[in-house]
């Protein structure tokens, strides 16, 4: 089978994927409850025939820093409540519902996906994650999340029981004979009777086993931690966008990963972020794109770039940043942090540098021939089975990379131009995993 680009549409901030994309004109961010707003988006990226839909989520509001409430737009609605309603706005596109392992329980977790499943007749799908801020957990009862290891941990033994608990029935359990009056075969149901390290969990599911077996698992993490559990339970990753040769550094290591642990190599897609800012012409984007740059307020631009090297800086962007020799962020995120390193070397920038340089290390800026181009080089050079698009503003950012962008990679045979397979895993080239079910211990 000819290996083909695999798409999946990203939905973060109600505005866009960029922090101040809702500034833009054409931006709807009045619009971020409004199922409507939702459903443009999920019919824009099936006219794109795209593979899924992904609904970010976390479990607080960003308040951290005072932009966070001042200038950052982080409301949004509950991803799988919403998932539900698109399902029936949709016909082929997947569903994909950012759920935590840290602030969940898996029965839950298996039930609520299970149904979107079914609700979806095959199409649903759980983006792992395992929460990495404090903001989360005092929603919770805890001062400071877990440790780190200990959340991918944690996230292990989840996945492996929700697994567990899909497997509870047969496909032909249920029986509904009128005749006999059995509803279904006891010899076909599973009790997990887990006890683990982190949960214990009797099951059974009270929810048929889901139209797919497992809905797809998709997983994003880069640190080692992260990417061995992707390696070893993920259908897909998705990842952060990398200059070119990091990003084929980034796909050999974890397709090796993925080898380590006794899969194939293409069990596993690898779908890098990518921020397309497309025009009819190279100047129109790139003027574009420095507008939504300009357009971010500088109080966002020193907290993020405090946030992320996890130290204090003056109020002023275009201060130099001196360093502070021990700073320490490994307990959210372990992923190579590369604005840090470079403080480190001895470079003097500013929060202003850091944060222009992240930027446009981060787009895709150009005509449709041109992203194009970039979509294809990364595809079939190592770097990506495929993309995981964020418009910076939304919904007219997105609008038109469907509108520009598509119809130039099916033109150059890389994408689908009609949905073919029912259910997301078989759109993924994944087969149905058989039920799994411990032998029973001989009394």
């Amino acid at each position: 089978m000819t290996r083909r680009l695999l798409l999946g549409a990203f939905l973060f901030h109600p505005g866009g994927s960029h922090v101040s994309g809702w500034r833009h004109e054409t931006a709807e961010p009045h619009r971020h409850v409004d199922v409507d707003y939702y459903a443009d988006f999920a019919e824009t990226a099936e006219r794109g025939i795209f593979d899924t839909i992904f609904l970010a989520d976390g479990l607080y509001f960003w308040d951290r820093f005072p932009s966070g409430v001042d200038h950052y737009g982080q409301t949004r609605l509950e991803p799988l409540t919403l998932l539900s309603a698109l399902a029936a706005r949709t016909s082929s596109i997947g569903l994909a519902a950012t759920v935590s392992t840290s602030y969940n329980e898996p029965y839950h977790v298996a039930r609520a996906i299970a149904s979107l499943d079914h609700i979806s007749k095959g199409r649903a799908a759980w983006n792992l994650v395992t929460s990495r801020y404090p903001e989360e957990a005092r929603n919770f009862g805890g001062d400071e999340h877990l440790d780190h290891a200990l959340r991918y941990e944690r996230g292990a033994e989840f996945v492996g029981l929700v697994q567990r608990l899909w497997d509870s029935w047969a496909d032909d359990a249920i029986i509904a004979d009128r005749e006999s009056g059995i509803f279904a075969d006891p010899d076909k149901l599973h009790v997990a009777e887990h006890r683990g390290a982190h949960f214990a969990v009797r099951g059974p599911l009270n929810v048929s086993r889901p139209p797919q077996g497992y809905p797809v698992l998709f997983q994003a993490g880069g640190s080692d931690a992260g990417q061995e559990l992707a390696a070893a339970t993920a259908d897909a990753v998705f990842a952060r966008s990398l200059p070119f040769v990091e990003a084929q550094r980034f796909y050999a290591g974890l397709k090796a990963r993925v080898v380590a642990h006794g899969r194939d190599a293409d069990d596993v897609s690898i779908l890098p972020q990518l921020r397309p800012v497309v025009a009819r012409t190279s100047a129109e984007a790139r003027a574009l794109a420095a507008g939504i740059l300009a357009s971010t307020p500088d109080a966002i631009v020193v907290e993020d770039v405090a946030h992320s090297i996890g130290q204090a800086l003056p109020d002023d962007p275009d201060a130099v940043i001196v360093a502070a020799p021990d700073t320490d962020i490994a307990n959210e995120s372990k992923s190579p942090n590369r604005r840090l390193a470079r403080l480190h070397s001895g470079e003097r920038l500013t929060p202003r540098d850091l944060y222009a340089e992240s930027f446009w290390e981060s787009v895709s800026v150009g005509s449709a021939q041109e992203v194009a181009d970039d979509v294809q080089e990364r595809f079939e050079n190592g770097a990506a089975d495929g993309f995981v698009v964020q418009a910076l503003t939304q919904p007219q950012g997105f609008r038109d990379f469907v509108d520009l962008v598509v119809p130039e990679l099916q033109r150059r045979g890389l994408t689908r131009t009609a949905y073919e397979e029912s259910t997301l895993r078989e759109r993924l080239g994944l087969v149905r995993p058989a039920r799994r079910v411990p032998e029973p211990v001989a009394r």
